[in-house]
């Protein structure tokens, strides 16, 4: 491709990361391949609140250059958004934001078109709305009452106007709508139906619809998987087999993907779940697109002395330094599967006992905001924070809470294995609490893990999961996480030292039920597989844990050989830029008129 295109990214997370799509973002734009191939980066998304000053509107590493809400002007564009402002009676923010990575010190200052769309006017919305409806199908009045649905709608027509405001829409150039998600799909779809020839791309980083089935489903993954594959034998989808799926918003923005040029899909599942969804994706252009991982070379000694702070972190909350160190660094959600990981540790528990070796598992994962230094000290102080728990914040909120009543049954029933519960973003001693040792930063809990484990039950990809591999740890995860077909890929299937796949989809012998009785798969029937897999999955933990040196460095050479082939800048070059160019190189018949 002779001419480098201009590549929009359509994200909720385009001021700050929060998830996989925010990592993503980090990812490509610290790649040299992504941005010595892209002539220009711009993200967009609503602005999701008005309060604060000038200076925090685009978040860490931002800089303003316009922004109605305040009144500041310091860039030409001034004139072009306040004619879209008065037109469709939005507000704009617009500005840059670097991106930096510190290991190769590569950074990027792509733009960014904020809109406030809370009091858009009417007569262009429903415009838009009713194009949505006689060309894609799109019933928005079924789904206005969700504003998850209803502001993407409305960012759609004034984002592409701010795009054209900026230059990103010129004659004789090439533009690709990138929609992360469902989020950007009207967006997408917008752009479909204006006279200039965008080209859009819908990027998967997971299919909602099936999200939402297997969470909700008490065979989780056991059931929905070995349905999924059943159905595909026999020519079945989602809505034959799971019910009309309409009335969800997201499935309608989704199932809309199929209009766009092409589809990038993170995972081997995520191809499969959107081949579910409906006939029209059997044809549609898919591309398996895996997430990159980090990929840091270390010495042993490096590895070693994080470990040691791990360590001595163990010994100052329980008064006993443990000879290994587990951890799981995730979001506190239900598709997170973080029971499994208690039950492959009550069978490691006893093989520990009978080896004389001790353990404990460093859980990092809160469901709210991050908790005052001032709160944590206090209740260190008042009752062995985070040692132990009380209900109601500071502490414990609803779903922490259910979480911790599973890891003080099993404290109480363990001997050689405990679990701590850190409900707390951040790990430091500032925002830990005094007992962390005083030089302790996130990054060594990366490297100073044993095992990392990540046994979800629903993973489009999981980059988390991997991140300790290039530093010598055990990653622990489920055959349906998307970074488990990237492992495959890599190493040409081959089993490798440093991952374990844990299989949670294995039916003893029923892989032939039919899909009615596949269908009655309950929770008491996957406690059943679950109990076998822990079992096989403790047993390999057991099996592969370093005791020397020696061991410890292999494991930290072939995990980081690994690592290596699965960074960004492999995944922009072999993945992610080739789908672009795919999208780039699409004729459209007919531009469709709004």
């Amino acid at each position: 491709m002779t001419q480098k295109p201009t590549v929009v990214h359509v994200t909720h997370e385009a001021v700050g990361k929060i998830g996989g799509i925010g990592a993503v973002l980090d990812g490509l734009f610290t790649s040299k391949a992504y941005l010595d191939a892209t002539a220009r980066n711009i993200l967009v998304s609503p602005l999701f609140s008005t309060e604060g000053d000038v200076s925090s509107r685009l978040g860490p590493g931002g800089e303003v250059l316009y922004s109605s809400i305040d009144g500041y002007v310091k860039t030409s564009y001034v004139s072009s958004f306040r004619r879209i402002e008065n037109k469709y009676n939005v507000g704009i923010v617009y500005g840059r934001r670097t991106f930096l990575d510190p290991l190769t010190q590569i950074k990027s200052s792509p733009e960014i078109i904020l809109i406030d769309i809370t009091r858009m006017e009417q007569g262009p919305l429903n415009e838009f709305k009713a194009s949505l409806f006689f060309e894609y199908g799109i019933k928005s009045n079924h789904y206005e009452n969700y504003w998850e649905f209803e502001q993407y709608v409305r960012l759609a027509v004034p984002a592409i106007a701010a795009l054209k405001a900026i230059g990103a829409a010129e004659k004789d150039s090439q533009t690709v709508i990138v929609s992360h998600e469902f989020m950007g799909m009207p967006t997408a779809l917008a752009a479909r139906l204006d006279p200039f020839d965008f080209k859009t791309v819908f990027y998967a980083h997971e299919v909602a619809p099936m999200r939402r089935i297997v969470e909700g489903h008490p065979g989780h993954d056991t059931m929905f998987y070995n349905v999924l594959r059943k159905a595909h034998q026999q020519d079945l989808y989602v809505n034959d087999i799971f019910g009309d799926q309409t009335s969800y918003f997201k499935y309608a923005l989704v199932d809309a993907a199929r209009f766009c040029d092409n589809i990038l899909a993170v995972g081997d599942c995520v191809v499969d779940e959107l081949k579910f969804l409906a006939p029209e994706f059997e044809l549609a252009d898919i591309d398996l697109t895996y997430n990159g991982i980090p990929a840091y070379e270390i010495t042993l000694a490096e590895k070693k002395q994080s470990r040691d702070k791990l360590k001595d972190y163990c010994q100052n909350l329980l008064g006993w330094r443990p000879d290994f160190v587990f951890s799981h660094v995730t979001r506190l959600v239900l598709s997170k599967g973080l029971w499994r990981d208690l039950r492959v540790l009550e069978h490691m528990d006893k093989e520990f006992l009978a080896q004389g070796k001790t353990g404990v598992l460093l859980v990092l994962s809160t469901e709210t905001h991050r908790r005052r230094d001032r709160d944590i000290y206090d209740m260190e102080a008042a009752y062995n924070w985070p040692v132990a728990h009380r209900e109601g914040m500071p502490d414990l909120s609803g779903g922490e809470a259910a979480y911790y009543a599973g890891v003080q049954e099993f404290n109480a029933k363990s001997r050689a294995i405990k679990a701590i519960f850190i409900n707390q973003f951040g790990f430091s001693r500032q925002c830990c609490g005094h007992r962390m040792p005083y030089d302790m930063e996130f990054m060594d809990i990366r490297r100073g893990s044993d095992v990392e484990f990540g046994q979800s039950i629903y993973e489009p990809f999981g980059i988390a999961q991997l991140e300790p591999l290039c530093f010598g740890g055990l990653c622990v995860v489920t055959s349906i996480c998307g970074c488990a077909g990237f492992v495959k890929a890599v190493t040409g299937g081959k089993d490798v030292p440093n991952v374990i796949f844990a299989d949670y989809t294995e039916l003893n012998g029923d892989a032939g039920l039919e899909i009615e009785h596949m269908l009655k798969i309950d929770r008491e029937y996957r406690n059943k597989i679950e109990r076998k897999i822990s079992q096989k999955i403790a047993l390999e933990i057991c099996a592969r844990l370093p005791h020397n040196d020696d061991e410890s460095y292999r494991l930290l050479r072939s995990g980081y050989e690994i690592a290596k082939h699965m960074g960004w800048e492999a995944v922009a070059e072999n993945y992610v830029l080739k789908s672009i160019y795919k999208a780039v190189k699409k004729t459209h018949s007919k531009v469709v008129q709004a």
